[in-house]
């Protein structure tokens, strides 16, 4: 697992007075999901495509399977799904789906990359005839067509409405298993949370943090507590370690910097409460402190 299969090395890179990347550093391991996040802005899509040999570094070193990204054998191992497509819209979906295949040596069919992606009912349909988000899951089945060993996926839910977007999201579930690497950029923290082993933040061309799921949330010690109950919620944001209390359709909402001290002092007050819950902050609200902290 340590080897990589895309390395950015001390890369930093301007465009004219604006520092898009800082001595930035990033590593895609093998068989991994590697969530790229950060505000706009942050250097997400400069460092997507330097790997992709879409730009070059002003200094620091990119390598792709070991190699040049340049090199074209290498380009052949990846697959790429970019936040925006211009595509042929009089030709049809599966026609888009086998040019793709054609530029690969060993790819799927398209009839193979349409039904993993939940797209064959639109095979025969002009791409310009599609909404938003069918473009969407036409553009994955043309990134996943080429068998890659490594797929970038930028933004790849937007649009999608919620059934299109769990078929996406179990269509990138089994392409893992099967021993793809995925580096995913998404505003859609549920979808890293949901979806990624190892997550990299970036903000102002730099990383702030990096992990898994599980290690960023570690970083905010707010906990979120809630159960049915009339208890006064004034007395209880007076508790120490208690940040916050509200009460919605007769349920508190507490969020607190150590639950199990609260959790007592609700029985020690003989507090009338049941359906009791107790969750850790999400991916979300370590994202928010981590780049608040670097804004501030």
């Amino acid at each position: 697992m340590s080897q990589s299969l895309a390395e950015l090395s001390g890369v930093s890179k301007r465009f004219g007075k604006i520092e898009a990347l800082n001595n930035f550093e990033l590593q895609v391991r093998p068989a991994e999901l590697l969530a790229v996040l950060g505000p706009n802005g942050a250097g997400k899509s400069t460092a997507i495509a330097l790997m992709l040999g879409l730009q070059q570094p002003d200094s620091g070193s990119v390598r792709l399977f070991g190699g040049s990204p340049m090199n074209v054998a290498t380009r052949r191992q990846i697959g790429v799904m970019m936040q925006d497509a211009g595509l042929a819209p009089e030709v049809r979906v599966r026609e888009h789906v086998d040019l793709v295949a054609s530029y690969y040596a060993d790819p799927l069919s398209a009839e193979e990359a349409l039904t993993l992606t939940g797209t064959s009912p639109l095979s025969a349909r002009p791409y310009g005839k599609l909404s938003g988000g069918q473009k969407r899951q036409v553009q994955f089945a043309m990134a996943i067509v080429g068998r890659p060993k490594l797929l970038f996926l930028d933004e790849p839910a937007v649009g999608l409405d919620i059934r299109a977007r769990e078929l996406m999201w179990a269509a990138v579930r089994e392409l893992v298993h099967q021993g793809v690497s995925i580096v995913l950029t998404t505003h859609y923290l549920e979808e890293a949370e949901s979806l990624a082993d190892r997550v990299v933040v970036l903000a102002k061309g730099r990383a702030i943090a990096s992990g898994t799921v599980d290690e960023l949330r570690s970083l905010v010690d707010r906990r979120h507590i809630s159960c049915v109950s009339s208890f006064s919620a004034d007395l209880i944001s007076t508790w120490p370690g208690v940040q916050a209390v509200n009460r919605d359709r007769g349920r508190l909402q507490i969020t607190a910097t150590n639950a199990d001290t609260v959790v007592k002092q609700l029985v020690l007050a003989n507090a009338d409460f049941r359906e009791l819950e107790v969750h850790r902050a999400g991916l979300a609200e370590a994202f928010t402190e981590l780049t608040q902290e670097v804004a501030s």
